[in-house]
């Protein structure tokens, strides 16, 4: 297990910069979700801290030493990548046991952590099978189990759920969870998926262009995101803009609404936060903000109600999300008033 550190790291290719600058520290044991839209930046990063790609500037340390010169082999590093990259012709016995092979591991020595590794994934009895043999949640714990099997210092993980439909994903990140808090490994992954990343991470990063927009604990970053883009990427966001006046903020259409804090040229508010009401309904009286608006549109996916609201003033319509406990789905052309705590609406910066 390893504390990773990377300082002012810069990989250009040509004039676009992959990274651009950005330090960050992974530390020892912890589960670290790299999140970013297509070509922000976080593989060239995971592929930097594996060796594949070598900086422009700046620095890699593992426990202090430096190692951004040093070959891929010899990082004792695991990583597993969105395909699996297993040997077809091999038997899955045979692809645990790759990397112990390559470094002259004995043989018996290598068949008892081959056989640990298999139980560890609960794949004990599959040894003999080929790759093709097995369901995609299989495969994908055959190359987790090829990762750990050398006892690498850090586990690199690049999209590794990505090709499995979303029930099997759901399941596998439970189980991925599970290991990586069996084995203590300091694990670093990159994902597009939102919820994956709130859902396995100790803390998470946000990467934008090449730069790090937010880090911090998944619920701080979605609960309180420092920017628009950091908001909008993380999960769905109501953006209203206005003018600053102390704790409040004059919308364009006359509205004032409640902020968390000193207020600024934007804030949002998470749309679970908003409670949707029948316009005249009293309670509605009991909310530090309240919008009157009309229903555009009603999505009931059983457990929930989306609702997008149409309000004067607004640029884009009000998002909100009714659990289903009771009452009945308000139809489109209601009126409504939306409600909602002042300490959920948070100032962000552009």
């Amino acid at each position: 297990m390893s504390r990773v550190d990377i300082e002012n790291l810069v990989k250009r290719y040509g004039a676009v910069a992959a990274l651009d600058g950005v330090s960050i520290a992974f530390e020892n044991g912890e589960f670290f979700g790299l999140l970013g839209p297509s070509g922000s930046g976080k593989t060239t990063l995971l592929r930097a801290i594996a060796g594949f790609v070598i900086p422009d500037a700046g620095s890699i340390r593992f426990d202090g030493e430096r190692v951004e010169n040093v070959p891929v082999h010899r990082r004792q590093i695991g990583m597993v990548f969105q395909n699996y990259a297993l040997f077809p012709h091999l038997t899955v016995e045979e692809n645990v046991a790759f990397g112990l092979t390559v470094r002259g591991t004995s043989r018996d020595d290598a068949a008892k952590r081959v056989r640990e590794m298999l139980a560890l994934v609960r794949l004990e009895g599959l040894g003999a099978r080929k790759p093709r043999q097995l369901s995609g949640g299989q495969q994908q714990r055959i190359a987790l189990a090829r990762a750990l099997v050398t006892r690498p210092k850090v586990l690199l993980l690049d999209e590794p759920l990505g090709a499995l439909d979303r029930r099997l994903r759901q399941a596998m990140q439970v189980e991925l969870r599970e290991i990586q808090r069996t084995t203590g490994i300091t694990t670093i992954f990159v994902t597009h998926d939102q919820e994956e990343a709130l859902t396995l991470s100790d803390r998470i990063a946000i990467i934008d262009q090449g730069k790090l927009i937010q880090v911090g604990a998944p619920k701080s970053v979605y609960e309180r995101p420092g920017t628009v883009f950091a908001a909008q990427f993380l999960g769905d966001a109501n953006l209203f803009a206005g003018t600053q006046a102390g704790d409040r903020l004059q919308l364009a259409g006359g509205d004032t609404i409640r902020t968390a804090g000193p207020a600024g040229a934007a804030a949002i508010v998470r749309p679970e936060k908003l409670t949707v009401l029948p316009a005249g309904d009293g309670r509605a009286a009991g909310f530090d903000n309240r919008l009157e608006g009309t229903i555009l549109q009603a999505v009931f996916s059983g457990a929930s109600v989306t609702y997008r609201i149409d309000v004067p003033g607004l640029k884009d319509p009000l998002l909100a999300f009714m659990q289903n406990q009771e009452g009945d789905v308000l139809q489109p052309g209601t009126r409504i008033v939306a409600g909602w705590s002042a300490a959920h609406t948070v100032t962000v910066t552009a």
